[in-house]
């Protein structure tokens, strides 16, 4: 079945007014037109859906049964439209703070911390888009919180985090089946973050448990991810310190052994080294480092 193809929008709004008003010297007026040009806008449309949309009658208009049908489908887009378009550009809108970066980093580390950010600054907006292995930071983004040494060619960071790395479960998981020594989590599920240098295999070999088989288990692409499948009983994580500190202190999570091992890479606040921050992006840049040291 062949598409009918979508009309201008011109048309469209020439006989959504025109509807509307049921007088296209109103609707001229409305729309900065002359009579004539809105009257050759709804007969092009007329022709372009090949149905009449008006009655021309001698004291006025009237829609059509197709008219009637078509007004509120045109009225929906129109608005859709112009809610969308002042939403994101509107007039008097400022600027928000373009920011991409790890979904854990924010829902555990930087999303309690945000209402003081919105509190001191009620005005700046922030747009936070999370992105799995980035290797270019984005043209159109401030800035971005990548996980790394922190050496990226080009680019400019400023460490967020000071990372130790240590295994996590559930309290439940751990009252059924206590974890005295680290050798112990073999009797248990393994949870993977694909992408990390430093995961079981790294931890186990710190600690000297160089006899558990860590090339099993279950394998995401998310801290977030393992960190939930821990908390709901249904295996070990390894964890970030600065990613379960809420989730410790709350008791969701537990830490069943003392051993943590420094890890290597933290996040970092990336942005390009040529660049000029826009003010509001650099008043969060500011405070968002300052917060570092606060929680370091």
């Amino acid at each position: 079945m062949n598409q009918k193809a979508l009309p201008p929008l011109n048309w469209l709004r020439a006989f959504e007014v025109s509807a509307r008003s049921l007088n296209f010297t109103h609707a001229a007026e409305e729309l900065h037109l002359t009579q004539g040009a809105v009257s050759q806008q709804i007969r092009q449309l007329e022709s372009h859906l090949g149905v009449a949309l008006f009655k021309r009658l001698p004291r006025g208009l009237s829609l059509t049964e197709e008219g009637q049908s078509y007004l509120p489908v045109v009225q929906d887009a129109i608005t859709r439209l112009a809610v969308g378009t002042n939403e994101i550009f509107g007039q008097h809108k400022r600027r928000p703070i373009k920011i991409r970066g790890s979904l854990a980093f924010l829902v555990h580390w930087l999303a309690p911390k945000l209402a003081e950010f919105r509190q001191a600054h009620p005005h700046v907006d922030i747009r936070y888009i999370s992105n799995l292995w980035v290797k270019e930071l984005d043209g159109e983004d401030d800035m971005e919180v990548r996980w790394g040494h922190g050496q990226w060619s080009g680019l400019v960071s400023q460490r967020l985090t000071w990372d130790t790395l240590f295994p996590v479960c559930s309290p439940q998981l751990m009252a059924q089946s206590p974890l005295r020594e680290p050798a112990d989590v073999a009797n248990h599920l393994l949870l993977h973050v694909l992408g990390y240098e430093e995961g079981w295999g790294y931890w186990l070999k710190r600690v000297g448990a160089n006899d558990v088989d860590y090339s099993t288990g279950m394998q995401f692409d998310t801290l977030i991810s393992t960190l939930r499948m821990a908390e709901l009983g249904q295996g070990i994580a390894l964890a970030r310190s600065s990613m379960v500190e809420e989730l410790l202190r709350e008791g969701r999570l537990v830490e069943p052994f003392t051993q943590r091992i420094e890890a290597s890479e933290s996040f970092y606040l990336v942005r390009s080294s040529g660049a000029d921050l826009h003010p509001d992006a650099m008043t969060f840049s500011t405070w968002l480092v300052a917060q570092t040291h606060r929680y370091k």
